[in-house]
């Protein structure tokens, strides 16, 4: 696959681009204030402190946060790392992993499918222009793209958000994509949850 026969898709409005990048941009400027703020009320001195507080969200705590990882998956709004790491603090290292698995993989699915609508445009506005370079090349690889992505979706460090959009670019099915994205993120959740919180244990327990 060339690069003109990358899917084009419908054009975005300069208005959803302009919203977008505005969205990212306050999503970032939202979680520097909220780590200030938790900083200052103490929510970062152990996990039971912090968990406990978020969980006074009651029964709206998970819709919530399940909501926030389908947003974040989406639209760059806030890093996922902090939220996959949150969602383990708060609710613990299984029920947290499994509302991360549930936002993450309706997140992906939303991608795949709005880069399969509005293609190219649509998925370099979501990123760099480097990251974007890096990895479109594999577009012109025919198969191995499949190949490359069920790899990419289970090795924890991967731009696997953006992955999901490129492969939005291509001609796999839906049922192909969403099966990958089913058996491989697991894996990564875990990998990347247990070894984030274990560095982040031992720095709590290195300042207490």
């Amino acid at each position: 696959m060339t690069e003109t026969q990358i899917k084009q898709g419908k054009p975005l409005s300069p208005f959803a681009q302009r919203m977008m990048h505005a969205a990212s941009v306050a999503g970032a400027i939202a979680t520097v204030i909220f780590c200030i703020w938790a900083y200052q009320k103490g929510l970062f001195t152990s996990q039971e402190a912090l968990s406990e507080y978020m969980q006074r969200a009651g029964i709206w705590g998970p819709p919530v946060f399940i909501l926030l990882q389908i947003l974040q998956t989406v639209i760059p709004i806030i890093p996922g790392a902090l939220t996959s790491i949150a969602g383990v603090y708060i609710y613990g290292m299984f029920i947290g992993n499994v509302y991360n698995y549930i936002g993450i993989i309706i997140g992906s699915i939303i991608a795949f499918h709005l880069a399969r609508i509005y293609g190219q445009l649509f998925v370099k506005s979501m990123v760099n222009d480097s990251t974007y370079h890096r990895y479109i090349g594999w577009l012109n690889r025919g198969n191995k793209f499949d190949y490359f992505f069920t790899f990419m979706m289970a090795f924890p460090v991967s731009p696997d958000d953006f992955l999901c959009m490129l492969a939005g670019l291509t001609k796999m099915s839906y049922k192909k994509f969403i099966l990958i994205i089913l058996i491989c993120k697991p894996i990564t959740l875990a990998a990347y949850t247990y070894g984030l919180t274990a560095i982040i244990d031992y720095i709590w327990a290195f300042f207490k």
